[in-house]
């Protein structure tokens, strides 16, 4: 990839961009694999039906719902029969909601349809956020969490592995039940020393698909060298709008990694659905339109917008 590293070029401005039509058709046929709307038990700007009609008036394909505390494959289906021409998917986080690194969360969700199992996030041992009230631009589930917390109801933080370092046995068979419905692993919010091996294990027993959640965001913050290894290994590593929009990482970073790991190892996510960020499909487009400005090619904004994230929902 060093010819598109030359193509880069450096980025500053941190001011909404208005999306050209090149943006727009960039991002035909997208599939977005992290989206936070309503129904939720934090406010969201939208629900799942409009969004649906939103990314249909666009010309997107479809999307996945995300939540850090429920099941959505339900949710998913009856979008999916309502608004014809678009594809929702479900998804399960195992947070303590979803009774932690469960097996039987797992199986059900993959028996309801659900296309992905998101590692622990809110809940995970490496994630901070929710507990340090000293974190710069904290996450919206942050207030949440703390309040959780204060009433004694937020139990011990989840971590994948056991004492001896090693992924421990819940987690196994977690991954023998993702790999058995061929659902897509993502790894949440855990930290290198967890993604690592969480990925070479989840390889051994079968599983197929695997995502590095937003890798530039503060509690994973996975070094250029650290994602160009994750995806010779064989995992995708997710970029999310919000994690650059919001300033938890800055643009130029960003699109040196991507140049670096390669389009074809890449998958761009909004993460978007919270009332002070923009609407969804408008932030795909800025997405695509800062990385058409920092000289990508807007066949690699495709594949990393339609074809990537294709091959993990629809197969």
């Amino acid at each position: 990839m060093d010819q598109l590293q030359k193509q880069v070029t450096e980025q500053t401005e941190e001011t909404d961009l208005e999306p050209t039509n090149e943006a727009w058709e960039s991002i035909k046929g997208a599939y977005d694999l992290q989206l936070h709307v309503a129904p939720y038990v934090i406010p969201r700007r939208i629900d799942d039906m409009h969004v649906a009609h939103e990314f249909l008036a666009r010309g997107l394909s479809g999307f996945v719902l995300k939540s850090h505390y429920f099941m959505t494959a339900e949710r998913a289906a009856v979008v999916t029969k309502a608004v014809p021409g678009i594809k929702a998917y479900g998804a399960v986080t195992l947070n303590h909601s979803m009774g932690g690194l469960n097996p039987v969360a797992v199986d059900l969700a993959g028996r309801a349809g659900a296309r992905l199992v998101w590692m622990p996030t809110v809940d995970a041992l490496n994630e901070t956020a929710g507990r340090s009230p000293d974190v710069i631009h904290p996450p919206f589930w942050a207030t949440f969490q703390r309040e959780l917390s204060a009433r004694g109801i937020s139990p011990d933080p989840i971590t994948v592995l056991n004492e001896k370092g090693e992924i421990s046995a819940s987690a196994k068979q977690c991954l023998e039940i993702i790999a058995q419905h061929n659902m897509v692993l993502c790894t949440g919010h855990l930290g290198r020393k967890e993604i690592f091996p969480l990925v070479d294990e989840a390889k051994k027993l079968g599983v197929q698909k695997i995502v590095v959640t937003h890798a530039e965001f503060p509690s994973q913050n996975l070094s250029q060298g650290e994602q160009y290894e994750l995806a010779g290994r064989g995992a995708f590593i997710e970029h999310c709008f919000t994690t650059t929009y919001t300033n938890k990482a800055p643009w130029q970073l960003l699109f040196a990694n991507v140049a670096a790991v390669g389009p074809e190892h890449v998958i761009l996510s909004s993460d978007l659905g919270q009332p002070s960020n923009p609407p969804v499909s408008l932030g795909l487009a800025i997405y695509a339109q800062r990385f058409l400005d920092a000289g990508f090619p807007a066949a690699n904004i495709q594949s990393m917008f339609v074809q990537n994230p294709a091959q993990l929902v629809e197969h």
